[in-house]
């Protein structure tokens, strides 16, 4: 088995995340030929950024964010809803479809389209404080002298 895999889990659950990550990519790769999204800048780290958070919140591996999935993840990002909000998030997302499922087509839409879904602003807000917070100095504050206070 070559080094550079890293499959844990067993060989079946290594597999079907290979599997999950090279539909993911195939997914990347239609964007990043579509016209449409041509002038969006950095745009294959976005879909690489993009593929990785999907990834990290489709609990049950079938490539979809199901209700419990998304629900986990705005608690993790401290924002909880309800069960009648998480299902009302994904309609917004999925555009009205009879599923209770976001598939990752939908969600890259959802996150480099013009409209400004809940989903949307939350998961730019925690992506805003992940870099704020690692712009923080450590230690104790600078030293200041009265000339420099406003």
């Amino acid at each position: 088995m070559p080094a550079s895999k890293n499959l844990q889990g067993g060989k079946a659950f290594g597999q079907l995340k290979e599997q999950q990550r090279q539909k993911l990519e195939e997914v990347n790769q239609e964007f990043l030929e579509d016209q449409k999204y041509r002038d969006e800048e950095d745009l294959a780290e976005k879909l690489e950024g993009f593929k990785n958070k999907y990834a990290e919140f489709d609990l049950n591996d079938q490539g979809e964010i199901d209700l419990m999935g998304l629900k986990r993840m705005m608690e993790k990002l401290g924002v909880p809803k309800t069960h009648l909000e998480l299902k009302k998030m994904i309609m917004e997302v999925t555009g009205g479809s009879s599923s209770n499922t976001i598939d990752y087509r939908d969600f890259v839409k959802m996150m480099l389209g013009k409209r400004s879904a809940v989903l949307k602003l939350v998961l730019l807000f925690e992506d805003k404080a992940n870099v704020s917070a690692a712009c923080k100095l450590d230690g104790p504050p600078p030293k200041r002298d009265i000339a420099s206070l406003p």
